[in-house]
């Protein structure tokens, strides 16, 4: 069974989608959602109907957590929109309750076990789900991520796509479909094959001019949303 592995969505349904459709060319059967399906952009909405026509595993990221203090007035609105944009604001006015709780109430993380393959779902770490991993991380840090009782320790969360391996299993790093911080305009994702406990990190493109249109109309004032859809995009 090929299981895709994607985070940080971000709202960016245009992302997902251009995803969601090559999964379905190389005959992806399962998904796993590592967090951050809210904020940044727009359309959480549309996302959360795209996924449920999947067999999707999800845990919560960081930024359903800030939506959840957001909405219970623990965070000051505008302080979030000058740092984030609109996102979360909109997330909240888009989002039934029942998405809502459904996000909010979402572990932070989770094991599954799929024909015989382990895997840890984690939004960060899998020892704090706010701690960031990037490609240059220290050794001796990733190494912290080793489980041995587990085949893939899968996060996201730095927006930063990479694998490590570890003496008893292998850290994927998949990074952002909605945001990512290497090359605007591309989506990153991890593909495990459960046959051979093989991977891959895969990479794929979108058009980034419809997005960056409604931020052009929602958010004009945070220069951030458009220049990271940029970032490296020829």
């Amino acid at each position: 069974m090929k299981i895709a592995v994607l985070s940080d969505i971000h709202a960016n349904h245009y992302a997902l989608e251009a995803v969601l459709s090559s999964a379905k060319i190389i005959k992806v059967e399962k998904l796993l959602i590592l967090g951050d399906n809210v904020g940044y952009y727009y359309n959480p909405d549309k996302i959360l109907d795209m996924l449920k026509e999947w067999d999707c595993d999800m845990i919560k990221g960081n930024h359903e957590v800030i939506m959840e203090k957001l909405a219970k007035g623990i965070i000051e609105p505008n302080s979030l929109k000058n740092k984030y944009g609109s996102g979360h604001q909109i997330a909240i006015k888009k989002l039934s309750s029942y998405q809502f709780n459904e996000l909010v109430n979402l572990p932070e993380k989770k094991a599954v076990t799929i024909n015989e393959v382990k895997v840890l779902m984690c939004h960060g770490s899998n020892w704090d789900s706010n701690y960031y991993l990037y490609p240059d991380t220290n050794i001796e840090v990733l190494e912290k991520c080793n489980e041995p009782l587990i085949d893939f320790v899968v996060v996201g969360h730095s927006h930063y796509q990479f694998a490590y391996r570890n003496i008893n299993s292998i850290l994927i790093n998949v990074g952002s479909v909605g945001q990512s911080r290497s090359v605007g305009g591309v989506a990153n994702w991890a593909v495990i094959n459960t046959s051979n406990k093989s991977f891959e990190l895969k990479s794929t493109h979108y058009d980034i001019r419809p997005l960056l249109a409604e931020i052009k109309s929602i958010d004009p004032e945070v220069s951030y949303l458009r220049e990271i859809l940029k970032r490296r995009n020829s």
